[in-house]
């Protein structure tokens, strides 16, 4: 039999914030927390089947959002390596995901607005979520929307500029400890009132004059990849074609019945209209997230960067604070007809997919253990070589101790949701979609980020090797077609 009672608890603690019963704190809540984080989806479930059977709903998902401020703090470097370390904050950087709960164990996706999160630092959000969440880290995706005007946090990195006297040079060990404690318990506050869900929405939306690839090709014939993202006030930059690009941005929603619930917007090109100056921001992804949330506040909204290490804004973007508002608003409007074009399907069974992917780390001198420490350790270097050289010894260290990463895909329906890794050229994300055409693909990117940029075997024919922020050797390719085969095709 039911327990009714328990039955109308499960209801009202599945109502959204501010309906129904509010959920005091008490005493007991902090307990109450670590037996959700502890049991997860196994202390979950039983509410569901209590609910569904006392209803007669379908109540066997649910979706619990969570959002939390991750600015840093002025004074902060950006990316890594700006000379112009954070000056002052026009809006704030933010974390904003879910937890996916329902009869498998749940599944944690979190888009964080930050440049990257790498190696030691990466294991430790997954580790720090799949706790609070009651998962297993390999079922939690961490994907970096890479706003250029944010951190970058590499603990082994850090810990060698420490030896060096380089102390917070990087980033600040501290500021990230409390950051990411407030995602964690923005984690845990989600999952007391989590959300049901019936149905799976799925859009596309085309996005006009935002992307352009990098590779141009000049008037002799010579092939470079130099457009970057405020190329648009010079005209051969400004008039070269887009290049190949996924022009379509996909939106992934969840339902209860008729009535939205959150939304998961992913479009393949770097964040950034402006940067370099110390001016920390979202960007132009961030403003338009918000002029989404801002349409529909009963919807939670959610913006990640597609597989765009080689495509900007470059065709589009003068630099100038206009076209951060012009392209904010270009990205609207692709999320508004991604909404428009969604059409609806029952949940159904999820399954969770990884494989190993070991990307082989650069070959050529200069990224040698000896050469990397002779540069950490020399104080006339400039300093941006000395904290690469920091982030490449500590990608060499952790590759020793782990030399695959998770590459992994949630089933759910038709949909296939994949976290790629670093900056992962669009060619990859446009070949996904080619190996399953049947199905909804969509590609996050920027998971874990050592690699920096993964080219195609085009990419690579066209002359795109030896980048300073590319830490794959050459014919990283041929493990990422390998591994995606594995993924889509079930080859293997």
């Amino acid at each position: 039999m039911v327990d009714l009672p328990s039955a109308r608890r499960a209801w009202l603690l599945n109502l959204p914030p501010g309906m129904g019963v509010p959920v005091m704190k008490s005493p007991c809540s902090r307990s109450r927390r670590r037996l959700l984080q502890a049991a997860g989806a196994a202390a979950f479930s039983p509410w569901l089947a209590a609910t569904a059977a006392a209803t007669g709903r379908r109540t066997d998902w649910a979706v619990a959002p969570f959002a939390a401020d991750v600015t840093i703090p002025i004074g902060h470097r950006c990316m890594g390596i700006l000379p112009t370390k954070a000056r002052r904050v026009l809006d704030p950087l933010e974390a904003r995901g879910f937890v996916l709960l329902g009869p498998e164990r749940p599944v944690v996706v979190v888009a964080v607005d930050w440049c990257e999160i790498r190696n030691r630092s990466f294991e430790l959000w997954r580790q720090r979520l799949a706790q609070a969440a009651g998962t297993n880290p390999a079922r939690v995706f961490v994907s970096s929307v890479h706003q250029h005007d944010a951190p970058v946090v590499d603990h082994g990195a850090q810990e060698l500029l420490d030896g060096v006297g380089l102390k917070n040079e990087l980033f600040d060990p501290q500021f990230h400890r409390k950051a990411l404690a407030r995602v964690v318990a923005a984690v845990e506050e989600s999952l007391r009132h989590p959300r049901p869900v019936t149905h799976l929405g799925l859009g596309r939306g085309r996005v006009e004059k935002v992307a352009s690839n990098r590779r141009v090709v000049h008037p002799d014939g010579r092939v470079d990849f130099s457009r970057g993202s405020g190329s648009g006030s010079v005209a051969f930059y400004r008039e070269a074609p887009e290049g190949l690009i996924d022009p379509d941005l996909r939106t992934v929603s969840f339902w209860h019945h008729d009535r939205p619930v959150l939304a998961l917007h992913m479009y393949a090109t770097h964040p950034m209209s402006i940067y370099g100056r110390g001016e920390v921001s979202a960007d132009f992804p961030g403003l338009a997230r918000r002029l989404r949330q801002k349409d529909q506040p009963e919807v939670f909204h959610i913006y990640a960067s597609g597989c765009s290490g080689d495509v900007t804004a470059g065709k589009y973007n003068d630099r100038s604070p206009k076209m951060r508002r012009v392209l904010a608003q270009r990205l609207h409007q692709g999320m508004v007809r991604a909404w428009e074009a969604t059409r609806r399907v029952p949940l159904a069974k999820m399954r969770f997919r990884t494989v190993p992917l070991r990307l082989p780390f650069r070959r050529d001198e200069p990224f040698s253990e000896p050469a990397l420490r002779r540069v950490l350790e020399n104080p006339q270097q400039p300093q941006r070589n000395r904290i690469l050289a920091a982030m490449s010894l500590a990608t060499r260290h952790r590759l020793r101790k782990e030399p695959a990463l998770d590459f992994g895909c949630v089933e759910l329906g038709p949909l296939r949701l994949l976290l790629f890794p670093g900056e992962t050229f669009v060619g990859y994300q446009l070949a996904a979609q080619r190996m399953a055409p049947e199905q909804f693909v969509v590609c996050l990117g920027y998971g874990e980020c050592w690699p920096g940029y993964i080219p195609t075997r085009e990419a690579e024919r066209d002359g795109f090797v030896r980048h300073s922020w590319q830490w794959v050797a050459q014919g990283s390719y041929r493990a990422m077609t390998e591994a995606m085969e594995q993924l889509l095709l079930r080859k293997g």
